[in-house]
Formats: C-alpha cells, structure tokens, sequence
C-alpha cells in the first residue's frame, strides 16, 4: 500500500474523502431578511406571474391557446427568489412550465402570450407555443418539451462559461419527474468533473406528470441525488421567496467561486394539474386547499407587511390592478396580432 504522505493512489483517495465531507457541510441557510422594498419587489414579481398563468388558463379554455399548457401556479417563489440573486449574463434553461421562468427573466408579457397564441409578435414568431420559447437578450434558452433534455443542455451552457472564462452561472430547472432521467445523471457526472458553473435546481412539486413522489422515486430527498457524483445538495423551502433568495445566494457564490455545481430541491407544490389537460384526480382538493391557505408564497409576503405594519390593503389593490392592466394589454395583444406569414414556415431551419 502507498503511504498516503508520498501523494500516491491512496493519498489522492484520502484526499477526496475529506473533500466530500467538506462538500457535506453545507447546509440550507435561513431565509433572508426582506427590506420593506424587496418584499414589494417580490411581491410584484410573484403576482405577476400568478395573474399571467391565471389568464393563460382562461384563454386556452377558450380556445385562444391550442396545443400544450402548463400553468406554474404556487411554484411563483422558486424563479423569483432565484432571480433577484442573479447578474447580467447568467442563464436561465427550464422544461415546459416555462412562462414563469420568462417573465421573471424580464421579457415582455405580450411576447410571452403572443407566443401562446400564436402570433407573430411571440417570442419564437408563433413557431414554438407554450413549451419552446426563446430569448438570447435576456439569455433564456427555452422551454423544452423532451423530459430531463434541458439539465445536459443547461450543462453545456455552464460549459461555456467556463470555456470563455466569465463569471456567469448556468442554472438548469427540471422538476421531481425528470429527476429519474438517465441523461440527468450523465450531465450531473460531466459537470462534477470538469467543475462547471451550473445550478440544478430541482422543482419539486411532489406529482410529476401526475404520480406521488413516493411512488415513483427510491429516494425522495432529491437533494442528494448528486452525491455519488460528488455533487452538494440542499433542501429548500419553495414556498418561501426569502429561503429561495437564501438558497441562490449560497449557490451562487459556490459556484463563482469555482466549486463546481451544486443542487437545490425547491419543495415547491402546483395548484393546478400538471397541464391544461389533466384533472388531478390523484390528490384530494382537501390538500390543495391547505396548501393555498397555510403555505402560498404570495400571501405570505402580502401577511408579513400587513402584521408587521410596512403596507396596507391599498397599496396592495393598487399593485393587484396595475398587474391586471399589464395582463389585460398582453391578452389583448395576443388576440388580435397576426398570425405568422407562411413564409416563416421555411425560416430558422436547421438543414
């Protein structure tokens, strides 16, 4: 055997070893402490996305939305929190429940429901609807309707970076369904070795496509399926902006600081059923209702500043109506531009 002193075989495994419970110290920080104006400010953001979804909704009822829709109701904390701790120039990846994701990178709610409808003042040119979205400006890259895809492209992105010698991190959405994905775990052992700036985070709103996370995954503390590849991992409340915020200021300093990836499991949970189709029969209203009453990331914010006497009921409504007003103009937008030329269907073509 190699003495471990000499830095042979067994000293690089000891070394290791002690790197791993290094890794293994870090733990989820408490939530941060809002000033009056970041509550505000996340406040905004959260109702934003919540009236947005609801309108969505209403509008595929209609007709208006055709195809695929999945509404990101009551997981409205996990981009917004993860967003108020990004810079200029990271990188944003998700799966198909995406219109969340995009409003709170900053694009234009015309663009985004325009899209949905679409229309060729869309995001995508009316090309790509509800799952297949896209921005360079605001570095989004999509939507993604193949299960577990985004996590090896968001991957690549983190590679990048990495490659050109930046400061910007990757973060990669994908929720509890996709956490089985064999590619997952490919990308998980890619970014551990080549130590790439990429933040997994995990959406985990406990029914996937519509099956209990209990019946469906061995493990189900998913921030620990990064382990074997060495790979940190936190549990974070996604019901909660403020552990959100925590959370993405842990791991994005780990990841600047070139540690590699990390993973953060938002315990989040959706009202509505895992698209426009499904009637989620496979819970009981029951647990909805106590989900929305005791643990919904907007009223929370909205309790905190009326207890604690940092706002009142009417700066609230006057917020809920400008939002409406924002929702309102991009429904409208939405309904009444043109379709797209037939011209386009021969452009942005890869042959």
């Amino acid at each position: 055997m190699v003495d471990a002193s000499e830095g042979g075989a067994e000293g690089s495994s000891l070394a290791a070893h002690e790197a791993n419970g290094v890794r293994a110290g870090l733990t989820t920080p408490p939530p941060v402490e809002f000033t009056r104006e970041q509550d505000i400010e996340a406040y905004r953001r959260m109702l934003l996305i919540r009236r947005f979804e609801e309108r969505a909704g209403q509008m595929y009822g209609m007709g208006l939305i055709g195809g695929f829709c999945h509404l990101y109701i009551g997981q409205e904390a996990v981009v917004t929190g993860l967003m108020l701790e990004a810079k200029q120039g990271d990188q944003t990846i998700t799966a198909y429940r995406d219109h969340g994701h995009m409003l709170a990178c900053g694009l234009d709610p015309r663009g985004v429901m325009a899209e949905l409808t679409g229309r060729r003042g869309g995001l995508s040119k009316g090309k790509g609807g509800s799952m297949h979205m896209f921005s360079k400006e605001k570095h989004f890259y999509g939507g993604h309707g193949i299960v577990g895809a985004q996590v090896p492209l968001g991957t690549g992105l983190a590679f990048a970076n990495r490659y050109r010698g930046n400061d910007n991190v990757s973060f990669a959405y994908f929720g509890d369904g996709a956490s089985n994905q064999g590619q997952v775990y490919e990308a998980f052992n890619m970014a551990e070795l080549w130590k790439l700036p990429v933040v997994y985070v995990i959406e985990n709103n406990r029914y996937a496509m519509g099956t209990s996370i209990t019946r469906s995954s061995a493990l189900t503390d998913l921030s620990k399926r990064g382990q074997s590849f060495n790979i940190p991992g936190i549990p974070v409340d996604g019901m909660d902006v403020r552990a959100v915020k925590a959370s993405a200021d842990l791991a994005f300093k780990w990841c600047r600081g070139g540690n590699g990836p990390i993973i953060l499991e938002m315990q989040t949970y959706r009202y509505r059923g895992h698209s426009m189709s499904d009637p989620a029969k496979y819970r009981t209203k029951d647990e909805v209702q106590k989900m929305r009453e005791e643990h919904d990331p907007i009223e929370q914010v909205k309790a905190r500043l009326l207890r604690e006497g940092r706002a009142g009921e009417d700066e609230f409504k006057s917020i809920d109506q400008e939002i409406r007003r924002i929702v309102t103009d991009a429904a409208d937008f939405a309904t009444h531009d043109a379709e797209p030329d037939a011209s386009e269907l021969w452009t942005d073509i890869l042959h």
